[in-house]
């Protein structure tokens, strides 16, 4: 991170962990130890894409160095990116909404109970949340980071989309959920959602604790969001602190 990224939020400086001393950081090192954590864990050799298929899309996805590139967050990118960044600002992206529709059994579930990871969904509306801009020169070490940790199982569908900041419109790279996915549950009543999170718990720590900093960012950003808000209501009654 530059020493100017955070010129148009400067409380965010406090807020976000330093890339270095992210455990997201998905470098082939991590990778190579969360391939390890899975296989003793009882997960086959393919649990994930393979090394070969991440940079292929990757490659077809955003091609070489290029230019400047703004990612877009919306859940624990907004509080751990795992990437250096030069600039960071609020951003609004048309048309989709955070939900919780993903089925985990690793990093914050267990195939005993197992988690629920927050997707980008098609839906009316405007979801708020930062974009973050890797610079040119950064690019071939942060973008591959990034990429292998959000495509690790294919999960989302990567796009290049327009969001809105109070500097100007940018175009960033968006993971959208990819419906496809065997893992992709769909939309579930919200006390169901509800009692998954208040019960999964995985090696990154607990579901009900992601969502509490989820909650916990959001509000530093006097950003509203009602469904993240009910959520942890129900969850809260579940599993009061």
């Amino acid at each position: 991170m530059t020493p100017d990224a955070f010129v148009h939020l400067p409380a965010l400086r406090e807020r976000i962990t330093h890339p270095d001393a992210s455990e997201l950081r998905v470098t082939p090192e991590r990778m190579a130890a969360w391939d390890a954590r899975a296989l003793a864990l009882g997960r086959a050799a393919d649990w994930r894409q393979s090394d070969q298929q991440l940079e292929e899309s990757h490659h077809a996805m955003l091609g070489g160095a290029g230019e400047d590139l703004w990612i877009y967050a919306y859940g624990s990118l907004m509080w751990d990116p795992g990437f250096h960044f030069a600039e960071v600002r609020r951003a609004d992206l048309q048309r989709h909404q955070r939900r919780f529709l993903f089925r985990t059994e690793l990093g914050r579930g267990s195939p005993e109970h197992p988690g629920l990871m927050l997707s980008l969904e098609p839906g009316e509306g405007t979801c708020s949340g930062l974009a973050f801009r890797i610079p040119r020169a950064l690019r071939p070490v942060e973008s591959p980071c990034l990429w292998r940790r959000e495509m690790i199982r294919g999960s989302y569908r990567p796009a290049l989309l327009d969001v809105h900041t109070p500097q100007g419109k940018v175009v960033a790279l968006v993971f959208a959920a990819n419906p496809a996915h065997p893992d992709h549950v769909g939309e579930l009543p919200l006390h169901e959602t509800a009692a998954i999170i208040a019960k999964a718990a995985g090696f990154l720590g607990s579901n009900r604790q992601y969502l509490d900093q989820l909650a916990s960012q959001l509000q530093g950003l006097d950003i509203e969001d009602g469904y993240v808000t009910r959520l942890l209501r129900q969850v809260e009654r579940l599993t009061p602190v």
